[in-house]
């Protein structure tokens, strides 16, 4: 039986049992509205296991992100390759950041949504509680934090940006090794099967995480704030959503073929997971895989998605620029065209350090008006009660746009296979949603097992063809653009 025949014949019957999960986890949500409208005091007491369920996923964001970029780059023979997805990742990321705020600029200034506002002394004070929390951080700081302690400390402490110096480290050690460390490979791709089984075993849980953390910021928000600041929130999603169809869907259309929406479609119970956390990084595995399976190469997958959730948030991009404008209007201090244009430039900085967690834009925005223009830092306390509302469209809007940028730096390297890419959105290739590794990327050719097995050819392929574990989406194999 061929791959692609075991993948279909066993879709339908895993679809349907991740189907009720995800049923479970948008009734959950629902739930969890109505138990935070209806009772709040007991709602609030539910967060802990909403904080729970985050950090059994956040858990495995550092092994799955290791593994992800050691195979990525060690299976390459040449290091001119990961630095030509490199380069172009960094340089997309800075440029979509700059729009993306930008836009957020704009927005703010027609839609005035601080006039009318009143700063209180309280929100004052919580305002310059979050400055501290997020407090400016030097260059010098910022590099020396990427740096662990131990070569170990970096995977158990969680830290992003230095899980990434490791496995880089380690992916160009073992392409240095050659065909001696093809045996590495293979353990750390075995790693990594098991990484995304344990993933899959925990997202079993998500119906609980997400009526706890829905229940919980329902219960504390209530509706008082939601009503107060529904211009500012309204205009925000109405913005984020404008990016994602507008901007990123026109890019995707015009460089890669492809639909916004059969690629947002495709990545729906990731958006549900997002949207029940408000933390991108919860879906970081699922994506990895996800792209890997849609038939963009290992290597572009395994730089861009990682590097992306430190460097590329274009949601998070928005916010900052929007509510300080807000926060201007509201406090009856208006920012000047030029000082909103420094504003932008110090926030294409500053939005590098909020990572996809949870309330990281909030503290993001509080130390970067803290060192550009701290007469602002108190009325920082005026979107508190809502951040947790807009932190999810940031989470969702930072998602959709790495998505949208592996497959553009797919295209623009020549590393995704367009063919596939157009079956897997329309449907005719199932995700595996039980192993989440195990079958996806198995496209038909030479390199596949006649039995069905994927494990065979990557794990052979290190030895004879080092290429030709990760690049299932060569030009040579996709090289039509995938009109979906």
């Amino acid at each position: 039986m061929s791959i692609t025949g075991a993948a279909a014949a066993a879709g339908p019957r895993r679809k349907d049992r991740t189907h009720y999960l995800y049923i479970a986890v948008i009734a959950a949500v629902v739930a969890g509205v109505v138990v935070g409208l209806a009772a709040p005091g007991f709602a609030v007491e539910l967060k802990p296991i909403g904080t729970g369920f985050v950090n059994l996923i956040k858990m495995m964001i550092s092994p799955v992100i290791f593994c992800t970029i050691v195979l990525g780059i060690g299976s390459v023979t040449k290091a001119a390759k990961v630095g030509k997805v490199g380069g172009l990742a960094l340089g997309y990321f800075l440029a979509m950041s700059t729009v993306a705020l930008a836009i957020g600029m704009v927005v703010g200034n027609l839609l005035e949504p601080g006039g009318g506002l009143h700063l209180t002394a309280a929100l004052a004070k919580s305002g310059h509680a979050q400055a501290a929390a997020g407090g400016a951080q030097s260059t010098a700081d910022f590099l020396l934090g990427m740096i662990p302690e131990t070569l170990f400390s970096a995977l158990t402490q969680g830290k992003v940006l230095q899980t990434l110096l490791v496995a880089l480290l380690t992916g160009f050690a073992l392409q240095a090794m050659g065909p001696a460390g093809a045996p590495v490979l293979r353990g750390i791709e075995h790693v990594q099967r098991l990484v995304f089984r344990v993933m899959s075993m925990i997202m079993w849980v998500a119906p609980v995480g997400a009526f706890g953390a829905m229940a919980a910021v329902v219960g504390a928000t209530g509706t008082a704030a939601l009503k107060s600041l529904a211009v500012i929130m309204i205009g925000f999603y109405v913005t984020c959503v404008l990016f994602v169809v507008v901007v990123l869907g026109t890019l995707l259309r015009l460089v890669a073929g492809v639909n916004v929406f059969a690629l947002l479609k495709y990545l729906g119970r990731e958006f549900l997971l997002i949207l029940s956390t408000s933390s991108s990084e919860s879906a970081l595995p699922r994506l990895i895989a996800k792209m890997e399976h849609l038939g963009v190469s290992r290597p572009v997958v395994g730089i861009t998605v990682p590097t992306g959730y430190s460097f590329n948030l274009d949601g998070t991009a928005i916010y900052l620029t929007m509510s300080s404008i807000f926060i201007s209007e509201a406090m009856d201090k208006p920012m000047s065209l030029g000082e909103q244009l420094s504003l932008l430039v110090f926030m294409v900085i500053a939005s590098k350090g909020a990572a996809g967690v949870t309330g990281a834009g909030l503290a993001t925005l509080a130390g970067g008006l803290q060192s550009h223009k701290p007469a602002l830092v108190d009325g920082v306390g005026l979107i508190v009660g809502i951040d947790r509302f807009m932190s999810e469209a940031r989470a969702l809007t930072n998602f959709a746009g790495n998505a949208v940028a592996t497959v553009l730096i797919g295209h623009w390297t020549g590393e995704i296979d367009a063919e596939r890419a157009r079956r897997v959105l329309a449907g005719e290739l199932p995700f595996d949603e039980l192993t989440l590794v195990d079958s996806h990327g198995a496209a038909s050719g030479p390199a596949a097992a006649s039995d069905g097995s994927t494990a065979d050819a990557p794990e052979a392929a290190p030895e004879t063809a080092p290429e030709a574990v990760p690049t299932r989406g060569t030009a040579t194999q996709g090289a039509a653009t995938a009109g979906v």
